[in-house]
């Protein structure tokens, strides 16, 4: 077992696992984050995701009611406009 920790004076082939270990941290991390604390928000490489109109947002539901036929071409532009003013989005782009 002596050979193995001190080999001809240097640290001996146990050094090699030292990386390996750090990949098996790091890997382990990155694992953990991804899972956990990254979870719905998708990552920190997308920080606009939480800009766009998704869900149950006015203008979602306004885009959906426009999509199905519920409201007419002027009654959506009517309501957007409010809606614009309200959230202060600055494009006339539509919801979907």
């Amino acid at each position: 077992m002596h050979t193995l920790a001190n080999w001809d004076g240097g640290p001996g082939p146990w050094i090699l696992f030292f990386p390996l270990i750090w990949a098996a941290v790091v890997i382990g991390v990155v694992t953990v984050l991804r899972r956990t604390a990254w979870r719905g928000r998708r990552g920190p490489w997308n920080a606009m995701a939480g800009s766009r109109p998704t869900g149950d947002s006015p203008i979602a539901v306004l885009g959906r009611r426009f999509a199905s036929g519920e409201i007419d071409e002027d009654e959506y532009w009517r309501r957007i406009s409010v809606l614009d003013e309200q959230f202060g989005r600055t494009g006339k782009g539509g919801a979907a």
